[in-house]
């Protein structure tokens, strides 16, 4: 490993990666040393099997297997370590094994609110938020924990019952914590979307689930700007049948929404002490959130968690495959309508302290939240590979401007990660980093792949796959392959699969959804592989393949040679099967500022993709375009642009309001009218 300069550290043995020499995939970044492996929480839960249970695991490998074949030992086993309480016992661990319909803990009667509350402790902030308007500013245990016990009884004394939808549109700031907490502590099942969804994106969630109750904001302020909401949340509430109470949280704006209760009407209220306070006691699978698939081909699905299922597979995730400790700080860039906002305010039940953000991440500069880090001493901060990107092309390298010493890891998640933007941290933010890069989804709130602390990390790769997860790439035989692309499937239940699809009574979508192409098993519709020492990759969905002279290649793989072709600041390919036999496969690109896609670069973007992969992954052309469509989330829209390629019509073929940019259709709808360089038949 020529390129690698490897020196010891404390806590690991750290490679510092030359600014100039490309990162190749597999290349080694990091390697944990003795001390760093002694504290880990997964070492400590090693060690806690082998006294209370008698069962001997050597190392992560050995506690992976062992977790996916002896469901009922390791789920139990978890339940005890993380300390569970319930008013009720389960029964058993698993009660029916199927999938779908696995019934988990049976019997069982507890509360997640109640498990993030008991964490309650005078003297000590339970989280930190900051926004464009408001410095870093810490929020007591105390006044979180009596905020909740308010507003839920204030709820409760709305006639909110156990089992009643309550909708938020608010950013991500404590008082949606709050309204999260007070709801799920009575039984109520929350829902949340951003304030920067439209209307018509707000209705098409909300609509379908009828709640009793809506908070939301009349504006809110992004990039320096402020965005009145006021209107927009009025076309909202109109549509929203069932809806009983409003309660208006002010934005930067300041106006009133048309029939809403204040927020500080509804918390105008007696303390409510923790001894006078009941949380609604409920079963292990009763729901507890509804989050919204990107919806880009019809109404978002309602993926529906439980109190249960989401308590244990978070203590699971972020104890052991995180790492997290009691008094660590974390930080994730999200909004409230993506499921990291969930996974970030669940590291509260762990006692760790969140950071919430609200705002642009580039503004008033790209260092934004470094100097955040910085000034909250995260120990974890978390983004997606996409920001990385953005912080490449500006030159920030955030070791040179801020003091990052209590940083001990990084997180990325939401879109494939690269070993150019794995190197990248190592090159810019840390030498003796532990990278921690995982893959997971809506659908479970959490995380398939990802990190553990004990392993080496790989460029390119994620180290392991999670506890408790039962991954495997089938091959085209439909057996598991190694060192082979391959669709991902789980064999095994998990406690945070969806207890339902909302309003799927029969539970029909919701077979057809997961496990329509492989019975008995969850497909997740990505590329993945996992290769000898058991380091995966997911390669992107496996419904937007390429498929070259029958070779199937993951858009991953383009995506990651183009983040060196600097003239090219994003892109989007898709491969269209032609009649006849034929295909066509366009790669589409935005340009960085001053570039021009001529023939040099066309060239050069061809040259990258022969010399890093194969002829097989070079476009049939490429095209510019102003930009490239992508969901709320930032997700890609590659099966859309193929419909539309194909002959849909936009509208059929997308659901702009679940766009973050819908004008970016355009360019390719009238790429399409021309059938410029392809034949449709």
């Amino acid at each position: 490993m020529s390129s690698i300069l490897c020196f010891a550290a404390r806590y690991g043995t750290v490679c510092d990666v030359e600014p100039h020499r490309q990162v190749r995939q597999g290349d080694l970044l990091w390697t944990p040393g003795p001390d760093r492996v002694a504290r880990a929480n997964v070492t400590a839960f090693i060690r806690w099997l082998a006294r209370e249970r008698g069962h001997d695991v050597d190392g992560y490998d050995a506690l992976w297997r062992w977790s996916v074949t002896d469901l009922d030992g390791f789920w139990q086993a978890i339940w005890d370590y993380c300390g569970i309480e319930a008013s009720a016992p389960p029964a058993a661990v698993l009660g029916r094994r199927s999938m779908p319909g696995a019934d988990w803990f049976p019997g069982a009667r507890l509360n997640y609110a109640q498990h993030v509350l008991r964490r309650e402790q005078a003297g000590q902030d339970a989280l930190y938020y900051q926004s464009e308007s408001t410095p870093l500013t810490g929020l007591p245990w105390p006044e979180l924990a009596n905020s909740v016990r308010v507003l839920a009884t204030r709820l409760r004394g709305l006639g909110v019952r156990p089992g009643d939808r309550v909708a938020s549109c608010m950013p991500n700031a404590p008082r949606t914590v709050i309204a999260m907490l007070a709801t799920t502590s009575i039984g109520a099942v929350w829902t949340s979307c951003s304030p920067d969804f439209g209307w018509r994106g707000v209705s098409d969630r909300f609509g379908q689930l009828s709640p009793k109750v809506l908070f939301c904001v009349d504006s809110y302020r992004y990039g320096g700007r402020d965005f009145d909401r006021g209107a927009e949340m009025e076309q909202v509430i109109a549509r929203l049948p069932g809806l009983e109470q409003v309660i208006g949280v002010p934005g930067p704006a300041g106006r009133a929404i048309a029939g809403a209760r204040s927020w500080d009407e509804v918390m105008d209220h007696p303390p409510v002490p923790a001894a006078e306070f009941e949380f609604e006691q409920v079963p292990f699978g009763h729901p507890l959130w509804i989050l919204f698939s990107s919806g880009t081909t019809g109404l978002p699905k309602a993926i529906t968690h439980s109190h249960g299922g989401i308590l244990i597979e978070q203590l699971k995730l972020q104890t052991l495959n995180m790492d997290l400790h009691p008094g660590d700080r974390l930080f994730f860039y999200t909004t409230s309508g993506w499921m990291m906002w969930n996974f970030l305010v669940s590291s509260l039940l762990i006692g760790v302290r969140p950071l919430l953000y609200d705002g642009n991440p580039a503004y008033p500069g790209p260092g934004v939240l470094w100097e955040l880090a910085q000034d909250a001493a995260v120990t974890m901060f978390g983004a997606s590979p996409a920001y990385v990107t953005m912080l490449s092309q500006a030159g920030l390298v955030p070791a040179a401007k801020y003091d990052l010493s209590a940083l001990a890891s990084v997180m990325l998640a939401g879109s494939p990660v690269s070993a150019e933007v794995s190197a990248w941290f190592y090159r810019n933010v840390k030498s003796d980093l532990w990278l921690h890069v995982g893959s997971g989804g809506t659908d479970v709130c959490s995380g398939f792949t990802g990190g553990a602390p004990v392993l080496p990390v790989y460029a390119g790769e994620h180290q392991a796959r999670n506890l408790g997860v039962a991954a495997y790439a089938l091959g085209e035989r439909g057996e598991p392959v190694t060192g082979e692309v391959g669709e991902m499937v789980i064999t095994q239940p998990m406690p945070s699969m969806p207890v339902r699809l909302w309003n799927d009574d029969d539970g029909e979508l919701y077979r057809r959804t997961y496990f329509a192409d492989f019975p008995g098993a969850w497909r997740q519709g990505d590329f993945f592989m996992v290769n000898e020492r058991g380091g995966c990759f997911v390669l992107g969905r496996s419904d937007a393949t390429l498929n070259r002279h029958g070779i199937r290649i993951g858009t991953a793989e383009i995506y990651a040679a183009l983040e060196s072709v600097e003239e090219v600041a994003d892109a989007l390919i898709v491969s269209l099967d032609l009649p006849g036999g034929g295909f066509f496969m366009p790669l589409f690109v935005t340009l960085a500022e001053g570039a021009v896609l001529d023939d040099a670069l066309r060239a050069t973007i061809a040259g990258r993709l022969r010399a890093q992969y194969t002829a097989r992954h070079v476009p049939d052309k490429i095209i510019a375009v102003p930009a490239i469509p992508a969901t709320l989330t930032g997700k890609k829209m590659e099966v859309p642009v193929r419909r539309i390629l194909l002959g849909a019509r936009p509208d059929d073929a997308a659901n702009r309001n679940a766009m973050a940019n819908p004008d970016a259709l355009d360019a390719f709808t009238e790429y399409a009218r021309a059938q410029q360089d392809y034949r449709l038949g």
